[in-house]
């Protein structure tokens, strides 16, 4: 859902508002609200960010986050996953994880809810990119594949079962097949 404020705010005025369930981005000017998210989509990001979070974060390489709102150059998004390498997240002066991230992640992860705009989506993976990020993908669910999005500009669609998806360097032991994450919806 688009919101046209009746006269034109800020990025720094929309983050003086109040978070919204589920949450609002600031893109191009205007808040848009994200879908409520449904059954696979909760299920594919639940059980992706763990996996992630199983293979990295114990070995300080990275961690993934899910719903963190990330505001960088003149946008303020709310990917499903985002993933930080270690030594990027940000911290507070008592080096704990910050509250606010103003960076854009190393990985930014989408999966694509039944109303949602796949336009739009794109849009922020290709912003992300375009600020630093390593890697996007977005997670179709109902068809059952991912397109993958490098800083090359090339853009990989792996949809059989035992396709091993690709991601960014610092995420190589992860070893993913689509197979595997679509049997999330299964259990």
């Amino acid at each position: 859902m688009v919101q046209t404020p009746t006269k034109p705010i800020s990025l720094d005025e929309f983050l003086k508002l109040p978070e919204t369930k589920p949450a609002s981005e600031f893109i191009d000017g205007q808040i848009i609200q994200k879908p409520m998210p449904q059954g696979k989509h909760s299920s594919v990001q639940l059980d992706l960010g763990a996996a992630i979070n199983l293979a990295l974060k114990p070995q300080r390489i990275a961690r993934a986050y899910t719903e963190l709102r990330c505001t960088f150059g003149d946008r303020s998004i709310v990917p499903d996953i985002t993933v930080f390498t270690w030594e990027r997240i940000p911290r507070d002066p008592s080096g704990e994880v910050a509250n606010t991230f103003s960076i854009a992640p190393d990985w930014t992860i989408e999966i694509l809810s039944p109303d949602q705009s796949q336009t739009k989506v794109v849009r922020n993976i290709l912003y992300c990119l375009a600020h630093s990020t390593q890697m996007g993908w977005l997670i179709d669910p109902e068809e059952r594949l991912i397109f993958v999005y490098s800083t090359d500009s090339r853009v990989a669609i792996v949809e059989e079962p035992s396709d091993r998806i690709p991601v960014p360097a610092f995420a190589e032991s992860i070893g993913l097949t689509v197979g595997q994450l679509f049997s999330w919806l299964e259990e």
